[in-house]
């Protein structure tokens, strides 16, 4: 099984790729495309707009040539996964990636924090966990870890993921039965955090969603 993969930062390819083999998925063949520009874009725009949303559906619909499924791994651009895709007759299923995270964070109910770094998701990635959110009991807030996204595009990894993981512990601290990662570069700091259960990340619980799709698709 081939699963492509198209990401916004070089360093989720690494972080997927150990996703699938700690998951033991042995047999599956991992591509991964990388588009930095597209976030770029949306960043400097404010949020995602129709014109990326549509050129990244464009990406995505050329990935499918040789794929048993394609998962968009950017919450940002995460809405272009629309019905106007599915309009177009995708010939595999094209995910995105935390579409599964959220569907599995809120299953249990409870109150759920669903932590970010880049502003730009914070809408996108509200309005999914919501949607997720109708079919359980499960309390969803979403939060900005503010002024983290510098410490990441500057390289300041271990900057990055103590803070996030301080913003973890402080969510378990103020009630929180579930914490989820919202971004693939968030992973790391999972490790780090003492004040609870292990967070919720995309890459493992998004290739499970990517492998199960295409086995019922084929």
């Amino acid at each position: 099984m081939r699963i492509v993969c198209l990401h916004t930062a070089d360093s989720n390819i690494a972080l997927f790729d150990a996703a699938a083999r700690a998951a033991g998925f042995e047999a599956l063949e991992l591509a991964h495309v990388v588009r930095a520009d597209l976030l770029a874009a949306a960043e400097q725009a404010g949020g995602l707009t129709d014109a990326i949303a549509a050129q990244t559906r464009k990406v995505l619909l050329t990935l499918t040539d040789n794929a048993h499924a394609v998962l968009l791994n950017c919450s940002t651009l995460g809405p272009s996964v629309n019905d106007a895709l599915a309009a177009r007759a995708a010939p595999v299923p094209v995910l995105r990636a935390d579409a599964a995270l959220a569907q599995r964070a809120v299953e249990g109910g409870g109150k759920v924090v669903v932590l970010c770094t880049v502003s730009t998701t914070l809408d996108p990635t509200t309005s999914l966990f919501a949607q997720a959110a109708t079919r359980t009991a499960a309390d969803v807030e979403v939060r900005l870890v503010s002024g983290v996204w510098d410490r990441f595009r500057a390289n300041d990894t271990a900057g990055y993921l103590s803070t996030i993981a301080t913003a973890a512990d402080a969510a378990y601290e103020n009630g929180a039965d579930v914490v989820a990662f919202a971004q693939t570069s968030m992973v790391g700091a999972a490790l780090l955090v003492t004040g609870g259960v292990k967070p919720l990340t995309t890459p493992a619980i998004a290739l499970a969603a990517a492998v199960h799709a295409a086995t019922l698709a084929a």
